[in-house]
């Protein structure tokens, strides 16, 4: 087991009703005027706006508040969060959506304190040192960023997604009530389904596999998702499932499932470029990637591949060959995404051939730079699993 920090100081409140004690929790914590950051308007369609407006106002709060944040959210808003939040003093930033809302939420308390372009951090130019504090309504069970320390932004000058980490990202507390799920799109809900199970394989697909204990605790969350991710697809107002999925998207992204172990992300590269140039749903990149991905490098770990496939995805185990095992698991992936209407295949979106080798440059910034999976991957190895892809 390798060593390890472990450190989740998000207060997380879950279950029915939280959110109308978000004004009470905010004064709790010792806050005056928080920044409302939402999305496109499906909170006023469900009435959560509402209810959250009435909470600030019963706690004797004013507040300022941005909406428009989009799927894949970009950098553009989150400035104009930056320069609203100084303008009107707020003093913490309250998210109420799912990943791109909390995201854009973290990017506006970097920030704010930041005399220079936020996009510093994302770039390498600068680390965080300080940071307002995040408070979150969670919506949408998937990118587990209510719990996490990564915050993930596109710069529309480039069409440039990434990601950061840093303790500053984490927020101080969150509300997660199953309910507000409800009234997602089937399409949404399969899509989160497919990201928590990614932050989960991520972390599970590694060189290091002597940590029984961590892969255990991964593979019970993984199991989880494969039992209730159908459940909540065909009956969304399940509330045990939705419960079960929007827990499982926190310890998905609170490093837990990655406690003494090196985890790959190369997924998430790969995925972030096909958000980035044809807005493909994050939930979506990963359903065609990941298989992909396994695909091309099963064999340099067929042993961890044939144990996921027994384990999770329910496969018989053939001792004569396990690689027929390993095959067998990444072909259940592939049918339990096809069983949420996921695509699998770049053609499934639309994207043409023609465009892998320019796919594949993005990733490596034109071969400056390489990633270590089980083995070492460089353009050509990039351009190869897209071309599994398709």
């Amino acid at each position: 087991m390798n060593n390890f920090e472990f450190y989740t100081p998000t207060h997380i409140y879950f279950g029915k009703g939280y959110a109308d004690q978000i004004g009470s929790l905010i004064v709790k914590y010792g806050y005056h005027k928080p920044l409302l950051v939402y999305g496109g308007g499906s909170i006023k369609q469900s009435g959560l706006y509402n209810r959250v407006i009435s909470a600030l106002d019963a706690a004797g709060l004013s507040h300022a508040e941005i909406g428009g944040v989009e799927p894949n959210p970009k950098l553009a808003l989150a400035k104009e969060g930056i320069r609203l939040c100084r303008e009107e003093g707020c003093d913490v930033v309250l998210a109420v959506g799912g990943g791109s809302t909390i995201d854009t939420a973290k990017v506006i308390a970097l920030g704010v304190p930041y005399e220079a372009d936020v996009w510093d951090f994302w770039c390498g130019k600068s680390q965080p040192k300080t940071a307002l504090r995040t408070v979150c309504i969670l919506t949408i069970a998937a990118a587990g960023s209510e719990m996490s320390q990564s915050a993930v932004i596109t710069n529309e000058e480039g069409s440039i997604k990434r990601g950061i980490n840093s303790e500053f990202n984490r927020p101080l507390f969150s509300i997660m009530d199953p309910e507000l799920t409800y009234t997602l799109p089937k399409y949404q809900i399969a899509c989160g389904v497919v990201d928590i199970m990614m932050h989960t394989i991520e972390r599970y697909m590694t060189r290091k596999s002597e940590v029984e204990l961590t892969d255990r605790i991964a593979e019970a969350l993984l199991k989880t998702m494969v039992h209730y991710g159908p459940i909540a697809y065909h009956e969304p107002q399940n509330y045990e499932a939705r419960a079960e999925i929007m827990w499982a998207s926190s310890l998905s992204h609170n490093d837990l499932t990655g406690c003494g172990k090196d985890y790959f992300t190369i997924n998430h590269k790969l995925g972030h470029e096909l958000s980035a140039v044809y807005g493909t749903a994050h939930g979506a990149s990963l359903s065609i990637i990941l298989p992909a991905w396994m695909k091309y490098v099963y064999k340099y770990n067929i042993a961890r591949f044939a144990q996921f496939a027994v384990r999770v995805m329910g496969c018989e185990y053939d001792y004569a060959n396990p690689e027929i095992t390993a095959l067998a698991g990444i072909d259940a992936v592939e049918t339990f995404f096809h069983s949420l209407d996921m695509p699998v295949r770049l053609s499934d979106i639309g994207i043409p051939e023609s465009d892998i080798p320019m796919l594949a440059a993005r990733v490596t910034a034109n071969g400056a730079n390489t990633f270590e999976t089980y083995i070492e991957l460089t353009t050509k190895e990039i351009e190869e699993i897209f071309r599994l892809a398709y």
